[in-house]
């Protein structure tokens, strides 16, 4: 027993922090399989086939939200508590949690794992403990502000259940993961039935927009505009990095606001008010970036419509938060790629700041190896499945890779070639994106000494 404990303890000192966060993940997502097999998870009391728990456990885990059961109907309370634990793991990230006991019970914290946080949350090394508890504190802070204002509406409505109700939405919300349990009122499906109501899509609105624009955002923010007011100090100004997520979502927000309440103004948004119709538009457009709830029947959208949900879905939000996608960022840099090649400028300049060169490739890399496995993964559906839609696929693929979770009602016809494809997609779309981006921050370029020719070819 010792002896592998010690092995252990020299496997962790010798394996990176990208390597410790992707073997977390990769067992939470196994405990929270065994759970979720297990009889007293369902509400039938039955052993749930292996690899739909496996994924259910990888949805939840990497804060997607498909899903093959209906997350009310089919699991007990035992398992939608796990679901909500493997929700919250999953969003802020094992590491975190593990680091957050560190400092709870007073413990110092080494390089290793001052590192380990700093990758998991997107820090910097110099202000990571500060960082850990504005992540935590914050979390917990939002999340039970979003719980209390949901309770407003459901437990009113439904008693004791909707008081677990406004805490599961909240968690799965601020987490961006798109589980719910609404199906337990008639001929409703996740949020549909309350678009209408302010109360709860502007509540699960906050909840989504707060958790996918990312703690070092938010900690700029308290840093250079809010607390300089509370200390009568003079307000400094965001980040280059805060200023381009802020602009970046905020023109996403409006846009899809626009082109969602246009496009299906006659079509899905057709039996609503005009307010109603603009709440409708507006949720969807939060929600399709990153969350994965449904304000809307996606699968009677038209297709126009899912491939604006399909480019909405595979940018996704902020760097160093819980959305998913290539991030707004990777988008930038390459539009702002784009714009200077065509008005002849050398170098990518986007407010008077300019792009290194390694930068606009890395973002290059991301978003053609996110296009590719969105390829292979649609490719797999329509080839195993015919009588999926490539538009539906496509969808289906984008939300796993996006780790958002909307479906056109694709899921729950997928064989378990299609469930392990997508469990491997979500999985790579949650620490892939981390793993990558280490992998060329830190690659170490060895110089051989030899000077290669330049390569010169013609492009475009």
């Amino acid at each position: 027993m010792r002896s592998g404990s010690n092995k252990l303890q020299k496997f962790l000192r010798q394996s990176s922090p990208t390597r410790i966060i992707v073997i977390s993940f990769l067992c939470v997502i196994t405990i929270g399989t065994v759970l979720l097999t297990l009889p007293f998870s369902s509400r039938s009391g039955s052993f749930t086939n292996p690899v739909n728990a496996l994924f259910t456990a990888t949805s939840a885990t990497c804060v997607t939200g498909l899903s093959v059961y209906d997350t009310y109907g089919y699991w007990s309370d035992f398992g939608q508590a796990v679901i909500l634990l493997l929700i919250q793991i999953g969003g802020l990230g094992f590491s975190t949690f593990a680091t957050a006991f560190a400092l709870l019970f007073r413990r110092k914290l080494g390089i290793r794992e001052l590192s380990l946080v700093r990758e998991s949350t997107g820090g910097s090394s110099l202000d990571v403990v500060s960082l850990l508890r504005v992540v935590v504190l914050f979390t917990l802070t939002v999340e039970a502000i979003g719980a209390g204002l949901l309770m407003l509406r459901f437990v009113p409505l439904y008693g004791g259940l909707g008081a677990w109700v406004s805490v599961f939405m909240s968690v799965s919300a601020f987490c961006n993961a798109g589980f719910d349990l609404l199906s337990f009122i008639p001929g409703n499906a996740s949020l549909t039935a309350f678009n209408g109501d302010p109360l709860v899509t502007l509540t699960i609105s906050a909840l989504i927009i707060t958790g996918s624009t990312g703690f070092v955002i938010f900690q700029d923010i308290y840093r250079k505009k809010m607390r300089p007011v509370f200390r009568r100090q003079p307000r400094g100004r965001l980040s280059f990095h805060s200023t381009v997520c802020l602009y970046a979502t905020g023109v996403l927000l409006l846009l899809g606001t626009v082109l969602f309440f246009i496009l299906e103004y006659n079509n899905t948004l057709r039996d609503m008010g005009f307010f109603e119709k603009l709440n409708a538009a507006f949720f969807q457009s939060v929600n399709t970036r990153t969350a994965g709830f449904m304000s809307v029947q996606i699968a009677e959208e038209k297709d126009l419509t899912k491939l604006l949900t399909i480019a909405l879905m595979f940018i996704g939000g902020c760097p160093a938060s819980i959305a998913g996608g290539v991030k707004v960022t990777t988008v930038v840099v390459l539009f702002a790629a784009v714009k200077s090649t065509l008005v002849g400028e050398e170098d990518t300049v986007l407010l008077r700041h300019r792009f290194d060169k390694s930068m606009v490739s890395k973002a290059l890399t991301v978003v053609t190896l996110g296009l590719l496995i969105v390829a292979l993964d649609t490719a797999v559906i329509t080839g195993l499945h015919s009588s999926v839609e490539v538009i539906d696929a496509l969808l289906e693929s984008v939300s796993a890779f996006a780790t958002v979770g909307l479906t056109a009602a694709t899921t729950d016809k997928l064989g378990v070639i299609s469930k392990l494809v997508l469990c491997a997609t979500m999985f790579i779309g949650r620490v892939g994106p981390v793993s990558l981006g280490l992998a060329i921050l830190m690659r170490d370029n060895k110089k051989n000494g030899v000077i290669l020719p330049e390569g010169r070819m013609l492009i475009g």
